[in-house]
């Protein structure tokens, strides 16, 4: 009886690992996540709004009050700066790795002049950059990150319906260019 007690719980918790091991592998090997959704939307350094359906798709949780946009972004193309010539009553931005995971935030509070304007690139990068400063990156601010590539997510707030177009119109207006 008591080979089968333990034959049955060594069963049991060999279960339990693999089962916790599959959970925290699924998000890498995913075909359907955030990235390959946003690639069927448009093209990498493109500005996408992300409205009605695909809100619900890609983001997590989407709040009535925001409207949002999203670009994909590849540093092996270059430094990549995300700017909005324009202001709006609040705004945010998130950066995740190609596997969701948070690395940056900032809103319109912490930013420079409430302005966005922000350059993401690899450490090596930011070398290369000093040493030729580009005199338009003076009020950018800067994020080192150590990945190939990844997303950028911005959200805006939508005080009133009234408001719809104006906030449209600005997230339309984020470039997201490699430089």
């Amino acid at each position: 009886m008591t080979r089968f007690a333990y034959a049955l719980l060594i069963g049991v918790v060999g279960a339990g690992i693999v089962h916790i091991a599959i959970l925290f592998l699924l998000p890498y090997l995913a075909e359907r996540d955030a990235w390959s959704r946003m690639a069927e939307l448009g093209e990498v350094h493109e500005t996408l709004m992300i409205e009605g359906e695909e809100a619900n798709r890609l983001l997590a949780n989407p709040d009535p009050l925001f409207l949002a946009a999203a670009c994909r972004f590849d540093l092996d193309e270059g430094p990549v700066r995300i700017h909005a010539p324009d202001r709006v009553l609040f705004w945010s931005l998130s950066v995740y790795d190609r596997m969701g995971q948070n690395i940056f935030s900032l809103n319109d509070r912490t930013a420079s002049e409430g302005q966005l304007d922000i350059v993401i690139l690899k450490p090596v990068q930011m070398l290369d950059l000093r040493h030729a400063f580009p005199e338009d990156f003076a009020t950018s601010i800067f994020v080192e990150a150590d990945l190939e590539a990844g997303t950028a997510v911005i959200r805006s707030f939508l005080p009133d319906e009234s408001w719809r177009s104006r906030v449209g119109d600005y997230l339309r207006s984020v470039s997201c260019d490699p430089y």
